[in-house]
């Protein structure tokens, strides 16, 4: 006879075990308040970004881009956060935010 228990069992009695742990004591965190926020526009984009990019990172993120970007640079940076690391964003509203992004950050900016 077998008294070993089976990897089925040990994983069963492991997640009963970890469920429960965390319903009993569910964590939570408290970030510290974002200082920086994006720069305010009556672009269409402004709101788009307000709802795609800061859910992610921070609007300081944008300060650190060079201000000499052309619309290339901010089109591929707005691609990669959709591709590489799976933000959220809606196809047709990624044009709006490159537009934002490039007037108010980038090389279109008003001189």
């Amino acid at each position: 006879m077998n008294c070993r228990p089976s990897i089925a069992a040990i994983a069963s009695a492991l997640a009963l075990g970890i469920g429960a742990g965390a319903s009993a004591a569910e964590r939570t965190i408290t970030l510290p308040p974002d200082g920086v926020q994006l720069k305010a526009s009556t672009l269409p984009g402004y709101e788009k970004a307000q709802a795609n990019c800061v859910t992610c990172h921070s609007a300081e993120y944008m300060l650190y881009q060079p201000p000499t970007a052309p619309r290339p640079y901010w089109e591929a940076m707005v691609k990669r956060m959709k591709q590489v690391f799976n933000a959220p964003i809606n196809e047709e509203d990624m044009p709006l935010i490159v537009d934002y992004l490039v007037k108010t950050y980038g090389n279109e900016q008003p001189k």
